[in-house]
């Protein structure tokens, strides 16, 4: 949708324009339009700020302006050529409104495409709050950086809950630059057309204390996905810290899209190398989850240190490291089972469509786990397709048959239709007519929110979850799959 102020200065824009070509050599009718247009632009730059699917009337705006103020300036020297140039071209007319209609309309179907949206209200009874830090794992090399001899560093996100009064007045933070570069990575679309995100406002606040209403809280790690910024499901980190988990997204530096550390420095997305055989390939991602998983293993390392004594004085005491999990979407997929596995520390895990690198492919995982597929990535399983998924890989099959038939412990398969492979972050709220296929975009981010809420809350907290024993009617487009869902543990018991 378009925010106010951008409809009001396209109208004032089209009036203009029309007063342009009704009234070209009144001067009072000049200056006010010329004031009107400035005021609007002005109004709008300020409050609204400018963004690229505007560029349109922009254009028509800058040309109206300039016209203008050359008819206020040249109008008193020419009174006397005025009977001579009564005859006005109505082709030019007509050809005028034409573009400048067009152009207006250019502005309208851009801003719908990528429109200024409101982030959901989180369900939840927390408010939100954030701090960001550097860290740096001296124990390991930078195997992918410039400089020889660099440790590996990470820069993190910690959402916490907040008392609502406490939140009450201080400022909402926006979705990061960062966003709009990952996004541009993923699609191949310039980063330009999203620099507007960081005008969109999230429900998190700074410098806010941790909520007293509970002694501790259960912790999650989130880690994205290749060529993404841990700011990418925003949705589903709210959703999770309202109802009291502290949340760590990792940016991965070289995997992640550009990272940005707190003193300056910057780590660009490396692309893979090119390999001739699937198997080269495998191999290099379980190099690279590999990384990804001692990353979040040095992270939890990090929070248990931070729980005796916090730097910021923000968590110490806070965390429930009795109750931590991690979860993930697409590359982070993977590193959340590769977690899993090498880590017992984590007592749970959710992958949003990764695949399987590691060791997680060859031995049985001992923690809850659970799979969540994209209807459009699930066709590619069918041998008779035609069309594979890009995302699809032929090692995948056997190693989701072997990881989710040998677990030790409860594991789930769900298969959502109409969604695809980005569905799992907020693309569809940053372009609906895009990405939002077949339903809302806010029932898009409600499913991944609402079923990754229902695993924890059973698997962290000991709360039992409707969403998790079927069919739901509140999302008749997911679909457990009997082969993979399975409740070991009540059997156990």
């Amino acid at each position: 949708m378009m925010r106010i102020l951008e409809w009001i200065l396209v109208l004032v824009t089209v009036i203009s324009a029309v007063v342009m070509l009704v009234a070209p050599k009144r001067r009072v009718v000049g200056g006010g339009t010329v004031s009107a247009l400035a005021l609007a632009i002005l109004l709008h730059g300020v409050i609204d700020h400018f963004r690229v699917q505007m560029l349109p009337t922009y254009l028509v705006s800058l040309v109206l302006m300039i016209i203008f103020a050359v008819q206020l300036w040249t109008s008193g020297r020419n009174i006397q050529n005025t009977q001579k140039r009564k005859r006005r071209s109505w082709f030019k007319i007509i050809l005028a409104s034409i573009l400048v209609l067009a152009l207006s309309a250019g502005t309208i179907v851009l801003t719908s495409l990528f429109p200024a949206f409101t982030m959901p209200e989180s369900t939840g009874s927390f408010a939100i709050g954030t701090f960001s830090q550097q860290l740096t794992d001296d124990s390991r090399e930078e195997t992918k950086s410039d400089e020889t001899g660099d440790k590996r560093e990470l820069m993190i996100n910690v959402w916490y809950p907040v008392d609502q009064e406490t939140a009450k007045g201080l400022p909402l933070e926006h979705y990061p630059a960062e966003l709009g570069e990952a996004i541009s990575l993923v699609f191949g679309i310039p980063p330009v057309v999203f620099s507007y995100l960081d005008t969109i406002p999230t429900h998190v606040v700074k410098g806010a204390e941790v909520s007293a209403a509970q002694s501790k809280y259960p912790v999650l790690l989130f880690s994205p996905g290749i060529r993404s910024t841990r700011f990418q499901s925003m949705t589903a980190i709210e959703e999770l810290v309202s109802h009291g988990y502290i949340v760590v997204g990792i940016d991965h530096p070289y995997t992640s899209a550009q990272v940005t550390f707190s003193d300056g420095h910057v780590a660009s997305y490396q692309p893979d190398p090119d390999f001739p055989t699937s198997k080269g390939l495998y191999q290099y991602n379980i190099k690279g989850i590999g990384i990804r998983a001692e990353d979040a293993s040095f992270v939890l390392d990090t929070l248990t240190q931070w729980n005796s004594h916090d730097p910021n004085q923000l968590l110490e005491g806070k965390l429930d490291l009795d109750a931590v999990g991690i979860f993930g979407h697409s590359y982070g997929g993977a590193t959340t089972a590769e977690a899993l596995a090498q880590d017992d520390r984590f007592k749970a895990g959710l992958s949003l469509e990764g695949g399987f690198w590691g060791k997680v492919s060859t031995t049985a995982l001992k923690q809850p786990f659970m799979y969540i597929m994209s209807g459009g990535t699930a066709k590619s399983l069918d041998p008779d397709a035609t069309a594979k998924d890009k995302v699809f890989y032929p090692e995948f099959e056997p190693d989701l048959d072997r990881v989710m038939t040998s677990s030790l412990n409860d594991t789930y398969y769900l298969t959502v239709e109409n969604l695809f492979h980005q569905s799992f972050t907020d693309i569809s709220l940053i372009s609906p007519k895009m990405f939002a296929r077949g339903i809302t975009p806010e029932h898009n981010v409600d499913i991944t929110r609402s079923y990754t809420l229902a695993f924890f809350d059973r698997y962290l907290k000991g709360e039992e979850q409707p969403l998790l024993q079927g069919p739901s009617s509140q999302f008749p487009e997911a679909t457990y799959d009997s082969k993979y869902t399975k409740l070991r543990h009540q059997k156990a018991e």
